[in-house]
């Protein structure tokens, strides 16, 4: 027996979205009987990977049911919500903040297959690329031989050419 195909869609041009922002999904069950899909749960939600206990909040849910619903399960489908201020994705090294389209499909004999689809909520850095972005920051300040530079800690020194200026303007 082929296992189902679960095909999910975001309906936008990126798949990082702001707070606030409409998030759309389509998505559709394959390579499955209609008669064979009793229900389909469709969710957005965050979950949390690494170290300590990890979390799950459902921002928002939907279930189809066979007996109710005159269209087969199987068919092409919708989910939408406007997403919330928080919490933001985080890709840190201790922790992450994961956010996606769940879609779970519960087929006859009690199986059911489960699909995901990922996207960001806001734009928070990760300590990775904060610490790149730092170094790339003091490497060009090395470069700068007439302007202001930053001492590494944190003092501020003026080059010759600068103190000659800031000289002049004193007099006049």
């Amino acid at each position: 027996m082929n296992e189902p195909l679960v095909s999910i869609a975001l309906k936008a041009y990126t798949r990082i979205f702001a707070p606030g922002d409409e998030l759309i999904a389509d998505f559709q069950i394959d390579a499955v009987a209609p008669h064979e899909v009793e229900a389909v749960e469709a969710s957005v939600l965050w979950y949390t990977e690494g170290k300590g206990d990890e979390d799950l909040g459902v921002h928002c849910f939907k279930r189809f049911d066979g007996v109710r619903d005159p269209v087969p399960l199987h068919e092409l489908r919708s989910i939408s919500t406007t997403l919330p201020e928080s919490p933001l994705s985080y890709d840190g090294r201790i922790v992450k903040i994961r956010w996606c389209v769940r879609v779970r499909a519960f087929l006859s004999r009690g199986r059911y297959v489960v699909a995901d689809q990922w996207f960001q909520l806001g734009n928070v850095p990760s300590p990775r690329q904060v610490f790149e972005e730092e170094s790339a920051g003091d490497a060009a300040a090395g470069d700068r031989p007439d302007e202001v530079q930053r001492g590494a800690k944190g003092d501020v020194r003026a080059t010759k050419d600068a103190d000659a200026r800031a000289s002049a303007a004193a007099i006049f």
